[in-house]
């Protein structure tokens, strides 16, 4: 026969044994036993030594409760003495579907004699008990495998059998064993741990853990106690026990590096934990020698100080950025200082001129794409508040095409789209938005959707886009921090557009600038018509998601807050908002979640 010939045949046998494969796997998946069956029965026959086809045959057996025919295969199978004693397992399950108990322990037994054979059995014996549950025997097998041979290093599995029997205590001795030996990396436990800590400093399980790390941290004085105590008290949300912590790890530690408290200091700020945000930020700050951190640190603070500042605050933070500006000057280390000054200048002393200058400065820095399109960004988005749109859009084009395929292009993208909206070229918005629907950032994605609707529906009803292009003023009003004249245009939006698809859009967008205004009230009046009047529409999962965080962060109302969150949950389960409402409503119900 020619070669050519044998490998076409050769060709098509794999072809079909593929097909027959697929096939066997999707019936199994759709619960078509019979017909999964039929092809793994050939499988089998074509594939003897295919564990993987004898197991999902046993399967489609039990499933067909065809348990004899399960029983004859294991047999057949067990008849060959190269078997794999896992086979023994299978038997011993089977014969446990058949109620037939003393020969399903006799085979389980059966498996872990095995072992005594040949320790490298161990692995596959206890992991295929723990497949079906068999949690005391997959430790007896792990067990017996390590004793025979102690190069063999099961205390991983162990742990999580444990876990999964609620031997809680004794898992956590393991895991944190295992640490303190080196054989397991401290993120790899803590991945594992974290299934059972939750954010309730007073759950059993948070409790014994933190029991035992201080038991451990008396015994033995490591800085591993610190940390992981500290990792504990960042899940609780106990920051301020947290910073005590890394205190402590700082000052006994040999690096003297400063970075795990500025990531403290960046959750703290996240989760609104200003108090201690800012004294962490103070530590970094009074005790880094670097120039830079010190400085990302000060940074931090002025942007703490800036969420509350009146227009004394404002004098006292601008002398401090030129002060700040003095000490380390204008050059390319410092870029992120000159942007948040760019910023400052801008959109809380409304004088984009001198920031607009300070950031054409920067770009005759020689820097590499990523950092002229840092810059380009933030001069653009001084130059939209100012109004020049035309040459913001030159930055953000010249980001989007330098940038293409990354996050930094499609946000580059995105702006292209919501300058052309705020200057009224809806048709150039749209053409924008249209691609970014599918982008790689589903924050990017659901955002220019939900622009992308809003110009298509009010541009389909009015012709003459009036109430648009008032919703477009507005909403540039509103990135001006121009807040109050904002509210009253939507206003006017509101009560001489009655009726008009965007009704809901103004009230939506009113509802969240009233939140930063602290008109908690009249948003929460806002939030509430929309869920009534316009419940089966698009923007119905927003106002529910939003009085859900109103009632939970600012008016103290659990229960109401848990009704909204519900209403995500079971009405709107392909909405942007539906893991986060999921999360939220379990921890106000009081579930035990990580």
């Amino acid at each position: 026969m020619r070669p050519i010939l044998i490998i076409f045949l050769c060709f098509i046998s794999q072809m079909v044994l593929s097909q027959e494969d697929f096939l066997a796997k999707q019936y199994f998946e759709d619960g078509e036993f019979e017909k999964a069956k039929v092809f793994y029965e050939k499988l089998v026959a074509k594939n003897p030594k295919r564990t993987d086809y004898g197991e999902q045959l046993i399967a489609c057996y039990q499933q067909l409760e065809q348990y004899d025919k399960a029983e004859e295969y294991l047999l057949t199978t067990l008849a060959d003495k190269t078997a794999y004693p896992t086979a023994y397992i299978e038997l011993g399950r089977n014969y446990g579907l058949k109620g037939m108990q003393d020969k399903a322990v006799e085979n389980y037994d059966r498996a872990i004699s095995e072992i005594e054979k040949n320790p490298n059995f161990g692995y596959g014996i206890g992991y295929k008990f723990q497949q079906y549950v068999l949690l005391d025997y997959a430790l007896k097998a792990y067990s017996r495998a390590m004793e025979l041979n102690p190069v063999l290093d099961y205390e991983f599995q162990k742990a999580r059998i444990y876990g999964e029997q609620g031997n809680i205590e004794k898992m956590y001795e393991s895991y944190l064993k295992m640490i303190s030996q080196g054989t397991v990396s401290t993120a790899n436990v803590l991945r594992n741990i974290n299934d059972f800590i939750s954010s309730n400093a007073e759950s059993p399980n948070n409790l014994k853990f933190k029991r035992i790390l201080l038991k451990n941290a008396q015994n033995n004085p490591d800085l591993l106690w610190n940390e992981l105590l500290s990792w504990l008290f960042v899940q609780q949300k106990q920051y301020s026990s947290a910073f005590g912590q890394e205190k402590a790890i700082y000052r006994r530690s040999e690096e003297k590096s400063l970075q795990r408290l500025q990531g403290l200091g960046r959750l703290a700020l996240e989760d609104q934990e200003i108090e201690v945000a800012t004294d962490v930020f103070s530590y970094i700050a009074q005790h880094s020698g670097d120039t830079r951190e010190v400085l990302d640190a000060q940074l931090n603070l002025i942007e703490i100080q800036l969420m509350d500042a009146d227009e004394k605050k404002l004098q006292s933070i601008e002398n401090t950025f030129t002060e700040l500006l003095e000490e380390h000057g204008n050059k390319i280390e410092t870029l992120h200082l000159q942007i948040a000054y760019a910023n400052f200048l801008t959109f809380n002393k409304n004088t984009p001129g001198p920031a607009i200058e300070i950031m054409e400065r920067s770009l005759e820095f020689p820097l590499n794409n990523y950092g002229k399109a840092y810059i380009k960004s933030a001069l653009g988005d001084i130059l939209v508040y100012d109004q020049k749109f035309n040459r913001a859009l030159i930055y953000y084009s010249q980001i989007q095409k330098e940038l293409k395929n990354d996050v930094l292009g499609q946000e580059a993208r995105f702006k292209v789209a919501q300058t052309s909206f705020y200057k009224g070229d809806f048709d150039w918005a749209l053409t924008q938005l249209k691609v970014l629907r599918a982008s790689t950032s589903q924050l990017i994605a659901n955002d220019a959707m939900q622009l992308s609707l809003l110009i298509s529906d009010n541009s389909l009803e009015d012709s003459t886009q009036t109430a648009l292009k008032k919703y477009a003023r507005a909403s540039f009003l509103n990135y001006q921090n121009k807040k109050t004249d904002a509210v009253a245009l939507l206003e006017d939006i509101l009560e001489n557009h009655k009726g008009e698809k965007i009704e809901d859009e103004a009230l939506l967008k009113q509802g969240q600038i009233l939140i930063e205004l602290k008109q908690y009230g009249k948003a929460e009046f806002n939030y509430l018509k929309i869920v009534e009047f316009y419940a089966s529409d698009i923007l119905a999962d927003d106002a529910h998601f939003a009085l859900a965080e109103l009632y939970r962060t600012v008016l103290e109302d659990p229960e109401k807050a848990k009704r909204h969150y519900e209403q995500i949950i079971y009405n709107h389960q392909d909405s942007y908002y539906f893991p986060q409402a999921r999360k939220n409503f379990r921890k106000l119900r009081g579930d035990d979640i990580n």
